[in-house]
């Protein structure tokens, strides 16, 4: 997937406002039903875009390229849609009828479900549901109970599964007040004493997916690993391009290149040749992982190089940032400058606890 020049216009139209809003506007939300966006992971006979695991994280880098917050969301709300591979067939055609059907919630266990004939009765608050104002569904993981008292499985340890809810069963508390990814919109929600049956409840594992395309017999965690580094490979790609676009400019005055602008040109270059081969190596893995899983091959040496790889891509550019910031002026501090807006994104996605060591 590329995005049109018409598309990249919109997207950079919108910004500032979604920024002041707090939440995405009409016309980004308008786009991403338009074009399925947050269907890129649900099958086509379901109305989605059924992308490949690479073609959908490199959709993502380049979506991120130009606003971290858009992308963030698409990214947060394409995942949580992605879960109709795991929930009832049935109650997943029902749902996916609706073209702007989207699922969003918290992959935190601060609810608890307790046993009921023919379902569960449930409480629970949950912390971050991104794109929480124009959710039609959230999602949630829920300690089971039995009278009160957390059911084990078979290791020992607490049973813990995920559970949907409509949004009118939903209370949201909106309490998202950040200095970056302000559009992303991820206020907690709460519910207090509902009922839901078992098709409301499912197991986020390959092994439990309910539909055959090979996206839902890929793991989780590292599809998780994989789609969110994409996010942090578009914003630290812009972030690099804007700093070398402010170089160039101040480079006119000969006094800065000769005493300060070569040294900072070749550090830029070193920093974007590294940026360059991680990225390589990171879609090599991606690749390489989605064949093995075609031919029904083993993946757990590659999937712990993604985890280690995305973490310390993460942790490098995040320090390349903090040094590279304060080379570029007073005008990198003001709120409504790109560089500023880049700088608060990256810093703010970096709190996500996935992918910090």
């Amino acid at each position: 997937m590329i995005l049109t020049q018409d598309q990249i216009n919109l997207i950079k139209d919108q910004q500032q406002e979604a920024i002041s809003l707090k939440r995405m506007t009409a016309k980004q939300l308008d786009l991403a039903f338009s074009e399925k966006w947050f269907k890129i992971w649900v099958p086509k006979s379901l109305g989605g875009l059924g992308l490949t695991l690479l073609d959908g994280v490199k959709f993502l880098e380049e979506l991120a390229y130009h606003d971290g917050g858009l992308a963030w969301t698409i990214t947060l709300c394409s995942g949580a849609n992605l879960f109709v591979g795991f929930i009832d067939p049935q109650i997943g055609n029902e749902i996916f009828k609706n073209p702007q059907v989207c699922l969003g919630g918290s992959g935190r266990a601060s609810g608890y479900a307790e046993r009921e004939q023919g379902g569960y009765r449930i409480k629970g608050h949950w912390k971050y549901a991104t794109g929480a104002p124009h959710l039609t569904h959230f999602t949630a993981n829920c300690v089971i109970t039995e009278n009160g008292i957390p059911v084990l499985d078979e290791s020992g340890q607490q049973l813990i599964y995920s559970f949907f809810f409509d949004r009118n069963d939903v209370l949201i508390h909106y309490d998202w007040d950040t200095f970056g990814l302000e559009c992303t919109a991820s206020h907690s929600f709460s519910v207090e004493n509902i009922f839901v049956k078992d098709s409301r409840s499912f197991l986020i594992n390959e092994s439990k997916s309910t539909w055959p395309e090979l996206l839902y017999q890929y793991p989780f965690i590292p599809f998780a690993e994989l789609t969110l580094l994409s996010n942090f490979i578009g914003m630290f790609r812009r972030f690099i391009d804007l700093v070398e676009r402010y170089f160039i400019i101040k480079s006119q005055d000969e006094v800065w290149l000769k005493d300060k602008g070569k040294l900072h040109f070749k550090r830029l270059d070193k920093i974007r040749d590294d940026f360059n081969k991680r990225r390589d190596l990171i879609y090599q893995l991606a690749e390489q992982s989605w064949k093995n899983r075609e031919q029904d091959m083993d993946n757990a040496i590659i999937y712990n190089r993604v985890a280690i790889e995305s973490r310390a891509f993460v942790s490098i550019f995040k320090d390349h940032v903090i040094h590279l910031f304060p080379l570029c002026g007073i005008e990198a501090a003001q709120r409504e400058k790109e560089m500023n807006i880049v700088f608060r994104n990256i810093f703010t996605a970096s709190q996500h606890s996935l992918l910090q060591e």
